[in-house]
């Protein structure tokens, strides 16, 4: 058994002891909080040979404008919530993409591209958006998009009484209005330099304007039209003999099987039951590395597992318990330990090295130090250290991560309880907001302002630490508004150096995004967030 192999054996079963009486079961809510798409500019293929080599994240090419053939077979998560107002999981926005359109797209280069909307102007002030819309469009009744339907469409995003998030994200809008049928524009209370970015949001994607039922209705402009959904086990596409993009869709029948675990659906890639695994943990990537007949994709992204602690009371609302977590923390190993070096290091600031024009290494960590932490948890009032329930949905690494921090925190005298629980039971209900200690994964995202205004700044809605700095919330507000690049730059910087020194979060690593599909399938680009993959372009 090779080292490597030893290591995995080794969290698999310190894994299954945590995991012993731990899974509960209650009713089947998913919140996906991976909203996003890739900052990375390339995928690293790692063949069955074990070789690797570089595939550029460029256009797909080979798209023939002719008519669609053959079936591609995806696994996926089991979707709970199809409504695009409300979805949130990578299976719910894996469907809803090929059923449905977005105004704008952002490609595996993090570049804002056509898709609904086929050009913009902005106005100098940066308030004002003109979109211009794509000729001939049509649902999959035949009714024609207008400029009326994204007006509607956007304006129940932004209606607050429905309680969503794309509320906050819209909150800039002070009206959207229908330029004739062709254009619609947007006005802005302030500039905001990353707001096409924010029109391409997971949930912005376009609805016939008065729908009723969007979870099941599936009117979309999409390349696909549903032609079954059996909600146990898969749901049937067809190509949209009308789409708008030449070329698109490549096949003619696109299969979505639902599995209730990762594994089952690496299995299932194996036994050929299906073409492609979006989405899988470090060690089923690695056993597919080394297979024959089939192409593993890592996909370098800003995601990343959150350790967060909630600061707004006992023990996380004192600085020093805090910082002692920071120092019994060893992220190097963790990274070596739990992805296997597939990724990058973190800084515990959600601004990776992905974000190459803002990322910065000027505030040094500091170093694993846990006799320190120990000094720490006295002067706090723990001199006998500190019990701690750690709570940790069953997705991905996050288990084997919590593992680790039990083992590497029992050194400066920190106890902890891992709970692992079923994603549906961590995220549903706002659990995963009201514990006190708990490990999140939150998708990459192709500008860092969104985490910091959803998950940092006083008040957001998903501020799970409850993390206050009334220093933090101005820079982040410069950072959001301002038109000069060099000043958001210096608040990037700044907002790096507060939250290492006092941020009541850790963040381990940026995770790669891990896929693979049997040879033969031709023009997939991988996605940092899997959602948003496109499918419409790969040839069977």
């Amino acid at each position: 058994m090779s080292q490597e192999d030893d290591r995995l054996k080794t969290l698999q079963i310190a894994r299954s002891e945590v995991l012993t009486g731990q899974m509960s079961r209650r009713a089947f809510l998913r919140l996906g909080l991976a909203l996003g798409l890739s900052a990375g500019t390339t995928a690293l293929v790692a063949c069955g040979s074990g070789g690797q080599t570089t595939q550029p994240a460029a256009a797909p090419t080979g798209i023939s404008a002719g008519t669609p053939s053959g079936r591609l077979r995806v696994a996926s998560e089991i979707p709970v919530q199809l409504d695009p107002a409300f979805a949130s999981s990578d299976a719910e926005i894996l469907i809803l993409n090929h059923v449905y359109d977005y105004l704008v797209d952002v490609d595996a280069g993090n570049n804002i591209i056509p898709r609904l909307a086929r050009e913009w102007t902005v106005s100098d002030d940066g308030l004002t958006y003109r979109l211009t819309l794509a000729d001939g469009v049509t649902f999959h009744d035949g009714s024609p998009l207008t400029a009326s339907d994204v007006v509607w469409t956007f304006n129940r995003l932004r209606d607050a009484t429905l309680q969503l998030p794309t509320a906050d994200l819209y909150a800039n809008i002070v009206e959207i209005t229908a330029d004739g049928d062709t254009a619609v524009v947007f006005t802005l209370a302030e500039p905001n330099p990353f707001f096409l970015y924010d029109v391409s949001d997971n949930h912005a994607l376009i609805l016939r304007a008065g729908t009723t039922d969007p979870a099941t209705t599936f009117n979309g402009t999409g390349p696909f039209r549903v032609v079954e959904y059996r909600t146990e086990n898969r749901i049937d596409l067809a190509a949209n003999p009308t789409y708008f993009q030449t070329g698109k869709p490549a096949v003619a029948n696109l299969e979505i099987i639902f599995f209730a675990d990762q594994a089952a659906a690496v299995d299932a890639l194996r036994g050929g039951q299906v073409d492609l695994v979006l989405r899988m943990s470090t060690p089923l990537f690695q056993t597919l590395q080394q297979t024959p007949g089939f192409v593993a994709v890592q996909t370098p992204t800003n995601g990343f597992d959150l350790v967060r602690l909630r600061s707004d009371r006992e023990p996380g609302n004192k600085p020093e318990v805090i910082r002692a977590l920071k120092l019994a923390t060893d992220r190097e190993a963790i990274f070596r330990q739990v992805k296997a070096g597939l990724g990058a290091v973190g800084r515990d600031s959600p601004i990776g090295p992905l974000f190459s024009a803002y990322y910065s290494e000027e505030t040094p960590l500091p170093p694993r130090d846990p006799a320190a932490a120990r000094e720490l948890l006295s002067a706090a009032g723990y001199p006998d250290g500190l019990k701690l329930d750690l709570h940790v949905p069953n997705s991905g690494d996050r288990p084997d991560l919590a593992v680790v921090l039990k083992e590497q925190w029992a050194e400066a005298g920190i106890d902890v309880n891992v709970i692992v629980e079923p994603e549906s039971v961590y995220y549903g209900d706002n659990g995963w907001l009201e514990v006190n200690l708990g490990i999140t994964g939150w998708g990459s995202r192709p500008v860092p302002q969104f985490y910091l205004d959803v998950m940092l700044v006083s008040g957001a809605v998903w501020n799970e630490s409850h993390f206050s700095d009334a220093e933090f919330d101005a820079l982040a507000a410069t950072a959001r508004t301002t038109l000069d690049e060099a000043e958001r730059t210096r608040a990037y910087r700044e907002i790096q150096r507060i939250l290492i020194e006092r941020g009541p979060i850790i963040i381990p690593y940026f995770f790669a995004q891990l896929s693979a599909h049997r040879e033969g399938i031709s023009d997939y680009v991988a996605k940092a967030f899997p959602g948003r993959t496109d499918l419409s372009v790969i040839a069977v």
